[in-house]
């Protein structure tokens, strides 16, 4: 095992590789940007490292700065993460040029999956089932339209390069072909520093399934299972389980097998998912992309399969072979995760920022946390808007389901607003609770979602009236400036970003211009010397 591993990255992924890391007794160093000099990974490492200022093309994504922070710490390995460097080849050949371990596959690996052409050309020589397409070569003037005749409509341009659903575009007619091409590619430009797009059949309705794999270098694979992430937001997933509830065992079968094969077609080494397409309609599954690193939704494999993929993955990059055979990996009951955001999911789910004045998620043996936030802990700009997972285990899928609800609704998140009530009304709604996923889920459950006005917010408009009030004890008339509570309670914030809005009306007509959940609410305080009616 390594003595010293240097974690390149931040947030609640960096506190997760330091958890087995210090399980394991292997020394720890963070490193962060000047945005995150107090965050939480940072004190729970044995040394960090700073990397530069916030931005995080001049800090996390700094090859250079990270390479060069392991190597005068004395790190044996860099350990990615997920997001920022995990798969960017170059890292992976800096650092074995400069005799450091990358804990991740080898850099070819990595380029070729990164580059969804050329992965789908090779899984599909593999035998692995590949979405019907047509290469960046095909897609010219010329060969555009036949290539567009021959997988027909709707279709999908997408970019050979990212994800997240940036440069992709939908395509219904052969007229808009053209323009679409245009569009996907001087997006995938400025996104990816690449214009290459490719032609995919489009699958209606599907669901997103994906394999987890983990390989030894050698051609040795075993999988553990699969999870469903069809419960997505533009491409983004918010919500995962293990096992997936459409799956039966000779299905289930068939794309683990599919899955191996095509780690195995690689030599692959490390921890990787490979993600495809189920359709709802035929019951067909196709290759969709592979990600060369552990997934955000980890836990939910790792709760039902009792297994550390971060311990695999380090002790695969120590020289091990695969700690586990096939047969010897088995699935107990089911998991569920969901991604707490700093968002507004009224408001386009734009994201927050400020100050975390209480986080307080329940625990308990069949409860997982992984936090990137403490008390305290500043939400900036500058970063993704992820807080942390909730996970839970539980025999069943429903009572998973009614775990992770009742989590949910005692979790106390104060400071910026959160998708924690969006995330409720997600795993209780009756489709949910039905299995009927597929990844257009929340345009067609929840596509104008609004939270109703709860007693927080209520409770909150009292105490901000009462302390606008009390500096008009007497029956002496308020100055307008101090009789607005966000005077009161602090810095005023723009776009509506880290507060309530709320609107009071006192007794004399003074309207305090705020609104709680976008309408007028009733309270009574009372106050020293009389009550007031506040509406």
């Amino acid at each position: 095992m390594f003595r010293k591993v240097l974690i390149a990255n931040r947030g609640e992924v960096a506190r997760r590789v330091l958890r087995t890391c210090h399980r394991l007794g292997v020394a720890t160093v963070a490193v962060y940007s000047d945005a995150d000099h107090a965050a939480p990974h940072v004190r729970e490492a044995d040394e960090a490292v700073r990397l530069g200022p916030a931005r995080a093309a001049a800090s996390y994504l700094s090859i250079e700065r990270v390479v060069d922070a392991a190597l005068r710490t004395g790190a044996d390995a860099v350990h990615p993460g997920y997001g920022f460097l995990a798969e960017n080849p170059v890292l992976a050949e800096v650092c074995e040029a400069k005799g450091l371990t990358f804990v991740g596959p080898r850099p070819e690996t990595i380029r070729l999956m990164a580059d969804k052409a050329a992965a789908k050309r090779h899984l599909d020589g593999a035998g692995v089932p590949v979405i019907p397409w047509a290469s960046p070569e095909e897609l010219d003037d010329a060969g555009a339209f036949a290539a567009g005749q021959r997988l027909g409509y709707p279709a999908l341009v997408k970019a050979v390069a990212g994800g997240g659903g940036v440069g992709m575009r939908r395509v219904d007619r052969p007229e808009d072909l053209p323009d679409a091409l245009v569009a996907a590619r001087a997006e995938a430009a400025a996104a990816f520093g690449d214009p290459r797009v490719m032609l995919e059949a489009l699958v209606e309705r599907p669901r997103h399934v994906e394999v987890q794999v983990v390989g030894d270098g050698h051609g040795g694979v075993v999988h553990m299972f699969e999870r469903e992430c069809s419960v997505q937001r533009r491409h983004q997933k918010i919500v995962e389980e293990c096992p997936s509830p459409a799956l039966d065992e000779p299905l289930r079968r068939r794309m683990a097998d599919a899955a191996v094969a095509a780690a195995r077609s690689v030599a692959y080494r490390g921890a990787g998912t490979v993600e495809m397409l189920l359709s709802d309609v035929t019951g067909d599954f196709h290759f969709l992309e592979m990600n060369t690193r552990l997934q955000v939704e980890h836990p939910v494999t790792e709760l039902v399969t009792g297994l550390d993929l971060v311990e695999w993955q380090l002790r695969i990059a120590a020289g091990d072979g695969l700690p586990l055979s096939q047969d010897a990996i088995v699935r107990d009951g089911h998991a569920l995760e969901v991604r707490l955001y700093a968002e507004d999911p009224a408001r386009d789910h734009l994201p927050q920022t400020g100050r975390v004045l209480v986080v307080d998620i329940p625990d308990g043996p069949a409860i997982r946390v992984d936090a990137g936030v403490t008390t305290g802990s500043v939400v900036g700009t500058h970063y993704d808007p992820l807080i942390g997972k909730v996970a839970v285990h539980a025999a069943t899928r429903d009572a998973a389901i009614r775990r992770m609800a009742w989590v949910l609704r005692h979790t106390v998140l104060l400071g910026v607003t959160t998708n924690v009530d969006h995330l409720v009304d997600v795993v209780t709604h009756p489709a949910f609770g039905a299995g009927a996923l597929t990844t257009a889920f929340l345009d067609e459950h929840l596509p104008d979602w609004h939270p109703p006005p709860t007693v927080v917010e209520v409770l909150a408009a009292a105490a901000a009236a009462l302390l606008a009030r009390s500096r008009g004890r007497g029956g002496a008339r308020l100055d307008p400036a101090r009789s607005d509570p966000w005077h009161t309670l602090g810095p005023w914030r723009v776009a509506d970003v880290g507060g309530w809005r709320l609107r009071l009306r006192d007794r004399d007509g003074v309207v305090h211009d705020l609104v709680v959940g976008g309408r007028p609410h009733h309270v009574r305080l009372e106050v020293a010397g009389g009550c007031d009616d506040v509406r």
